[in-house]
């Protein structure tokens, strides 16, 4: 049996810079890991004349596995390496949820990437990250980004990856609220906005790679175009980055297409403390809170 971790991920800054003739977005953003995760476990099975059950998904969370599997991204993933499968075996992926869905923070892609590698590794594929990011781009295009990890610069529709130095340690709070916005709802409405505000990301860069940039530096250049749609579809978003900066973030800020949000604080125990008066705050906006960092 294999095991992988599936990390999900927050982004520092997020521009949207253009929409290609497919209706793709293009995109600048600064991706980081934080260390919240998926677990997937893949065993090798024998399936002799059963092709159906070559992919089977076992899950802890409902809501993940609809009822046709086909839609789900470890499936899709999956189904793209089956042909180096032997043809009398197949794979059994059992999943343990942790990262919130439809959250912002590439759960589903994640997922997908940690099902590329494990079945790589479980068959002894040999296939390299850059093969795996060119398979996982057909799938979805964070998919390149959640194989590689780290801290990243994203161009082109988010496949285009430049390594910008690691960012580790930063202690953060993450928390989401119920109501959630769809990510096509949220990039159809932003093209309808006559000019929202860009996030300076060329300043953000230029700060990461002096190398060592403090809390408080990073969070002076957090920004994300997004905002500009989900925070009045989600009003929610909104509560939570002004509680969370009330109770001593350095910075806060929606993460993907939302809703949910991050912030950054000095120290572990400064983010645990902003962690609980949250979570005891009255009509607390937030439905799952994650004290955690980046890695």
């Amino acid at each position: 049996m294999i095991t992988k971790r599936a990390y999900a991920k927050i982004n520092l800054s997020l521009d949207v810079t253009g929409k290609l003739e497919n209706g793709y977005h293009q995109v600048c953003m600064v991706m980081q890991t934080v260390d919240l995760f998926d677990e997937l476990s893949f065993d090798m099975t024998d399936v002799g004349d059963r092709i159906p059950d070559r992919i089977q998904i076992i899950t802890d969370s409902e809501k993940e596995i609809t009822a046709d599997k086909k839609d789900n991204l470890i499936y899709k993933a999956a189904l793209q390496l089956l042909p180096c499968f032997p043809e009398d075996k197949g794979v059994k992926i059992v999943l343990k949820k942790n990262i919130p869905m439809a959250a912002g923070m590439a759960g589903g892609s994640t997922d997908a990437a940690a099902t590329l590698r494990g079945i790589n590794e479980l068959f002894d594929l040999k296939l390299s990250d850059e093969k795996l990011c060119d398979i996982g781009v057909r799938i979805g295009a964070d998919i390149p980004y959640c194989i590689m990890g780290g801290t990243m610069l994203a161009e082109g529709i988010g496949e285009k990856l430049t390594p910008l130095p690691h960012l580790k340690g930063y202690n953060l709070v993450i928390a989401k609220p119920e109501a959630g916005v769809s990510t096509k709802y949220v990039y159809e409405h932003l093209d309808a906005l006559p000019n929202p505000p860009h996030p300076d990301t060329a300043s953000m860069i230029e700060l990461i790679k002096k190398g060592d940039p403090d809390p408080a530096g990073i969070s002076e250049y957090l920004g994300n175009i997004l905002e500009e749609v989900t925070i009045p579809a989600c009003p929610e978003v909104q509560k939570i980055k002004e509680s969370l900066m009330g109770y001593g973030a350095l910075g806060a800020l929606m993460s993907g297409s939302g809703p949910t949000v991050f912030a950054i604080f000095e120290t572990k125990e400064k983010s645990e403390a902003a962690a609980e008066l949250l979570k005891n705050e009255p009509g607390c906006p937030a439905k799952s809170i994650f004290v955690t960092e980046m890695i």
